[in-house]
């Protein structure tokens, strides 16, 4: 499968173009063309760096929506292995393939894992709705994080949704009632509980598995109450303002930490979790471990109140 490139990684895609060439002049004329190759490979590790220290929020939003991006599975598959059962359905509608969840073992231990997911082709978008959960999504999950705390499971929710989805259907089984129950219920669920946003963390959507005690996001991720396109569109009529929108809305991952509504950013490997998904879903799971024993210190009451105190504060201007 041929690799795709963003619009501002041209000059990437033009340096690996001619490294494979020179390779191939390499091997057809028996050439020796490691001195060159070599420079080429220094230039691109310097443009590639450049260009990723540099980007702009809606060029982040661009990354987290990369077709390469790794996707909640695929976290699941390299955090757990095989040590994993996926549990489905609301037990009173349906089976929502947008939203996933089960029981994995993480480093030997027992963890509740669930997330968006949205699909790797045409067929599995349409199969998990883009990843875009219906109001069964959000009461499965809830399900499985009741279950968790009922045997003393440690949760993680990966968030990756361009929000919930809006559809007639949706509203009418109560698509706003399963977020904010589910807003009410996280708040109060005696075990640990972390949130990493691993792609786009859009609206409610999002915010319905995004109460826990560390909420991280990924470096190249954004996070916010809606989508650059969807801002620009109310604004100012047109979808032509979705970089100008990217920019007020304060959504990437540094932003969000800077105004304290997140607890931590995990930093992805030079050119995007796309480039590298092994180290990523190595730092993943280095970074959820380190909170899991943080947060293994603290009585389930003492998480409770930090957990409501944290997003109670949020927003709040002190006058000093």
């Amino acid at each position: 499968m041929a690799t795709v490139y963003l619009d501002f990684e041209k000059p990437i895609e033009e340096l690996r173009d001619q490294i494979v060439q020179t390779n191939n002049i390499g091997t057809n004329s028996e050439v020796d063309v490691s001195a060159t190759t070599k420079k080429l490979e220094k230039k691109l590790q310097d443009t590639t760096k450049k260009i990723y220290t540099n980007l702009t929020p809606w060029q982040r939003v661009q990354v987290s929506r990369h077709p390469e991006r790794p996707y909640t599975l695929d976290y699941i598959e390299n955090l757990c292995g095989n040590d994993f059962v996926e549990l489905h359905g609301d037990r009173n509608v349906a089976d929502d393939k947008a939203m996933v969840g089960g029981l994995g073992m993480l480093d030997g231990r027992s963890v509740m894992i669930i997330g968006q997911q949205k699909g790797k082709n045409t067929k599995m978008r349409k199969h998990r709705n883009f990843g875009m959960p219906n109001p069964e999504g959000y009461r499965k999950a809830l399900r499985l994080m009741k279950m968790a705390e009922k045997f003393n499971k440690p949760i993680i929710t990966l968030i990756d949704t361009p929000g919930a989805y809006p559809g007639l259907e949706a509203e009418e089984r109560g698509q706003g009632e399963a977020i904010a129950r589910n807003l009410r219920e996280m708040m109060t669920l005696k075990v640990p509980v972390i949130c990493i946003v691993i792609g786009e963390g859009a609206s409610g959507g999002a915010l319905g598995i995004g109460i826990g005690d560390k909420v991280l996001m990924l470096e190249n991720t954004w996070y916010s109450v809606i989508s650059p396109e969807s801002c620009s569109s109310i604004l100012w009529r047109s979808w032509d303002y979705k970089q100008q929108a990217a920019d007020a809305l304060k959504l990437t991952a540094n932003d969000m930490k800077k105004n304290k509504l997140v607890d931590g950013i995990i930093k992805e490997p030079l050119g995007g979790a796309h480039a590298n998904p092994k180290e990523t879903f190595s730092s993943v799971k280095a970074s959820i471990l380190e909170h899991l024993a943080e947060l293994d210190k603290l009585n389930p009451q003492t998480r409770i109140e930090n957990r409501i105190d944290k997003f109670c504060s949020m927003g709040v201007v002190k006058n000093k």
